[in-house]
């Protein structure tokens, strides 16, 4: 029996170790007022699921300390975690900085994320703008920036299949 296209390339990629790095946008956590709780969860799923978190940094909800953070973090890394700023406020900036950098987008994760959101708070879910791109030579990843969005955007969505993805960019 022969493998689906979708197998092969899972196949091929089993032994990737993949770098992450995560932004964490949130004035509060930048400023002191909170603690960052996201990025210990972001570690250690990283490495429980076998990769490497190379670097993570707290910027503020500012559009040029975003662009920055996120424009070095794809330098350095495969795969970009950026949270907070999906949702629709004023403040809420991270998608639009990072679909300045995109050259491809990957509509399923938004889409994935928000049907996921539906089916534990129902129609809150429309106010998420969850996002992921390809800038490159690296994915980009938005998610919201509470601990049980990030757990279930890396448990439920990027983890299972980020080596394929990854798989998938380094062979162009």
């Amino acid at each position: 029996m022969s493998l689906s296209p979708v197998e092969e390339h899972r196949k091929a990629a089993e032994s990737l170790v993949v770098r992450f790095c995560a932004v964490v946008t949130s004035d509060a956590v930048y400023e002191g007022r909170r603690r960052d709780e996201v990025t210990p969860l972001i570690a250690s799923l990283v490495t429980e699921a076998g990769h490497i978190l190379i670097n993570a940094v707290i910027v503020p909800n500012k559009h040029e300390e975003i662009r920055k953070a996120v424009t070095m973090a794809t330098k350095e890394c495969d795969v970009v975690i950026v949270t907070g700023g999906t949702g629709i406020s004023r403040k809420d900036l991270s998608v639009d900085v990072v679909k300045e950098l995109c050259v491809k987008d990957l509509p399923g994760f938004g889409e994935l994320f928000r049907y996921l959101t539906f089916t534990r708070y129902g129609t809150a879910a429309m106010a998420t703008r969850a996002f992921a791109c390809a800038t490159g030579s690296a994915l980009v990843f938005v998610t919201p920036g509470s601990k049980d969005a990030v757990n279930m955007a890396l448990n439920e969505l990027i983890l299972p299949e980020v080596k394929h993805l990854i798989y998938e960019i380094r062979k162009s």
